[in-house]
């Protein structure tokens, strides 16, 4: 049974987003029902979203971050809460043209993860950031999300802040 249960637990981190625990999550989307989203919402047109996100860069000289993730996965949950914070309000605003895209369970708005060179989603979040032309600027490092809920608030920041200095 123990052995069961190892290989279960192998399973859940091996495929990204390790497990479906809440407790590293930020309250402000830890808080919300089983049902509500977090920035990642199904019924939402992501192609539209990202669209949006791009044009807005374009218009106002700045980057795109576009967060591949879901509801389901605490660590894409961290991530958007994190987003949410005060902290984190001026460093967007001034900074980046955001969109959240709902990828279900990794088999949903794949196409549009393709686009900007992923091959798949590996884990989620994803997390994608383009210049105002929509260059990818972190293809490397853009799949490595899958344990944000781990990350310290001031990783995610710096990492931001980071691409946020590029020209």
């Amino acid at each position: 049974m123990r052995c069961a249960a190892l290989i279960l637990a192998s399973l859940f981190v091996s495929t990204g987003c390790a497990s479906a625990q809440q407790a590293d999550v930020p309250a402000v989307c830890r808080d919300l029902p089983p049902g509500d989203h977090c920035g990642f919402d199904a019924t939402r047109d992501a192609a539209e979203d990202i669209r949006a996100a791009q044009d807005k860069a374009a218009q106002n000289g700045l980057k795109s971050l576009i967060v591949f993730g879901a509801n389901w996965c605490h660590d894409s949950r961290a991530l958007a809460g994190h987003l949410l914070k005060p902290r984190f309000d001026d460093l967007l605003s001034e900074h980046y043209s955001v969109a959240y895209v709902d990828v279900g369970r990794k088999d949903r708005n794949i196409d549009l993860a393709r686009a900007f060179g992923l091959d798949r989603i590996r884990g989620t979040p994803t997390v994608i950031v383009a210049d105002s032309e929509g260059r990818v600027l972190n293809l490397d490092t853009a799949p490595a999300w899958r344990n944000a809920a781990s990350r310290t608030e001031d990783e995610i920041y710096d990492y931001l802040e980071r691409f946020a200095a590029m020209e």
